[in-house]
């Protein structure tokens, strides 16, 4: 089974081939983080245009590479929610147009679903499952049976973690994307130099903003007296509180559904110190702890042709509806699976 998925939810525009679910025989990626910096942060109208100019070209370039036609595809899978709406729409569109153009059934897939199943590309899971899903736009712990039934047991109820990461970076003054620099700070710096109270939340939810704020307030006191700051000292107390919380989280959450695996999701599985801290941790709770590969985590039209795999094998059935259309706002349990 060749499936061709695209993405284009949010500043991304990625055009893969894969095989019968497993084997990635092309995942073209254009990134505008280069266009978005200057901004501090993905502006949508303008991610929007770019999609539009890049997307034709990533298609040719990612069938060439997969040595394959449009002729050869069995399926489109597009995302079509969550994310900014007029990307989104950029991606529905243009599949939609190659559905009808070539007859090829189309299957509308959950963007934080292709980051979950990015996981299955390149790793063997046992399920049941829990799923860290940590991106900008997203933070959220959810369980996955064994037959691949979605629940969200919490999320952020302000900032999404990657959303943090960006705002103390601009803070820092270190630029945008913040999240791969502050990793690299964390090593430099001193966790323990700002202490950090953690958010009193309920269950498996996640509160953010006032450690944002924490950090925030910090520099600017330290401004306003003119006294000098180490940047990697902030840095390094602002993820070693972060990444603290969302092991304990995600590690409680398996001991409650006694389950023994976790996969990591989302641009912010890239981050070092989660990924060791909670292998860590995991293998001292017998959980086993997998994430995808650097490549993989940020968004990609590979995952989303796996999650569509996963979707089929569980009895969707496509139809030429081309009536699809993009949704900003979708919980990953509402959708039908």
């Amino acid at each position: 089974m060749l499936i061709l998925g695209i993405e284009t939810s949010c500043d991304e525009t990625s055009i893969a081939i894969v095989k019968d679910g497993k084997e990635v025989l092309s995942n073209y990626i254009s990134s505008q983080i280069a266009i978005h910096k200057e901004y501090g942060g993905v502006v949508p109208e303008i991610a929007s245009r770019h999609h539009i100019k890049n997307i034709a070209t990533i298609l040719e370039e990612s069938l060439t590479e997969a040595k394959v036609t449009l002729d050869d595809i069995d399926y489109i899978a597009v995302t079509y929610a969550p994310g900014l709406i007029g990307a989104l729409l950029v991606g529905v569109s243009f599949a939609k147009g190659l559905s009808y153009g070539k007859n090829i059934p189309l299957v509308p897939v959950h963007h934080i679903k292709g980051h979950i199943y990015a996981n299955l590309l390149e790793n063997n899971v046992e399920f049941p499952c829990i799923a860290l899903v940590v991106s900008g736009g997203h933070t959220n712990i959810i369980h996955i049976d064994e037959k691949h039934n979605f629940t969200n047991l919490g999320g952020t109820l302000d900032d999404a973690i990657g959303e943090s990461y960006d705002k103390v970076a601009r803070v820092l003054g270190i630029g945008y994307p913040g999240g791969p620099v502050v990793d690299k700070m964390y090593y430099e710096g001193n966790p323990e130099f700002l202490k950090i109270t953690e958010p009193k939340v309920d269950g498996y939810n996640f509160s953010f903003s006032g450690i944002k704020t924490a950090v925030i307030n910090y520099v600017n006191k330290m401004k306003m007296k003119g006294e000098e700051f180490k940047p990697v000292d902030l840095a390094a107390s602002f993820q070693g509180t972060v990444v603290d919380i969302l092991c304990k989280k995600v590690l409680k959450a398996c001991e409650d559904k006694g389950v023994k695996h976790i996969i990591i999701a989302g641009g912010v599985a890239a981050n070092s110190l989660l990924r060791s801290e909670l292998k860590r941790r995991g293998a001292e709770q017998g959980v086993e702890v997998s994430y995808p590969s650097m490549k993989l985590c940020t968004d990609n039209g590979a995952m989303i042709a796996a999650a569509a795999y996963y979707k089929l094998k569980k009895g969707y059935i496509p139809e030429k509806n081309l009536t699809l259309n993009g949704i900003a706002t979708l919980p990953i349990d509402k959708e039908i699976w």
